[in-house]
């Protein structure tokens, strides 16, 4: 990576493609898992949520290994970071603080209801790779995952409003960059990290997304117990 010193229309690198990929991956199949849910079409509902299951301890390995606004380092801060960018409100690269609560949020309510729904089923026509580990804790973990289920639609509900909110009443374009990796520099931008995606970086994406599928292989077949 490299730092940019810039102004006016340049841009700069903020979003890797892997973690806009995870972003959308993520997006998508917690939708797919909701609608497929509701249709009663249980086979595609576990599935998607053993796909969430990877993509969360993906992006676990890769906020520690990722490139620098990937890294859980760079954006979760203190409560005087917080109070700090209440009171300026100073346009921030990345995941600023607020945002940073709502990631770690969805990250732990999203991995927490892949993890119950692994225990889920119903004893006959569908149940999850971990169903037979004993009643009294399916019994636990199916219960949780269906009282969590409208906190989990809140907050995704909140974070798209979010995003709607930061475009249009602090003209700050959210969405874009999770799309294109690239964000604007605004006049008073200073030291702000060109992130480079170089052999390194995929080299650590391969690692990263192999533990992820090989950890969910072992247990989706039923492998851990």
């Amino acid at each position: 990576m490299n730092m940019a010193n810039l102004s006016g229309s340049q841009t700069v690198r903020i979003w890797d493609l892997p973690t806009r990929l995870f972003h959308w991956a993520l997006v998508f199949s917690v939708i797919g898992a909701f609608i497929t849910v509701k249709m009663g079409n249980m086979d595609w509902h576990i599935r998607l949520g053993e796909w969430v299951f990877c993509l969360i301890l993906f992006r676990i390995i890769w906020g520690l290994i990722g490139p620098h606004y990937a890294r859980f380092s760079q954006f979760i801060k203190g409560p005087k970071s917080i109070a700090t960018y209440l009171k300026d409100g100073k346009k921030v690269y990345g995941h600023n603080p607020l945002g940073a609560i709502s990631v770690i949020a969805l990250l732990a309510l999203f991995g927490f209801q892949a993890v119950t729904g692994l225990y889920t089923g119903d004893g006959y026509f569908y149940q999850g790779p971990l169903y037979s580990i004993g009643r009294g804790v399916r019994d636990t973990m199916t219960s949780w995952h269906h009282q969590m289920e409208i906190w989990m639609i809140l907050l995704f509900v909140l974070h798209v409003g979010a995003v709607f909110f930061y475009k249009f009443f602090k003209k700050d374009n959210l969405l874009t960059p999770m799309i294109t990796g690239k964000a604007s520099l605004a006049g008073d931008a200073i030291d702000i990290v060109n992130v480079q995606q170089t052999l390194a970086m995929w080299i650590r994406f391969i690692i990263a997304l192999g533990i992820a599928v090989l950890v969910t292989y072992y247990i989706s077949n039923g492998l851990a117990f």
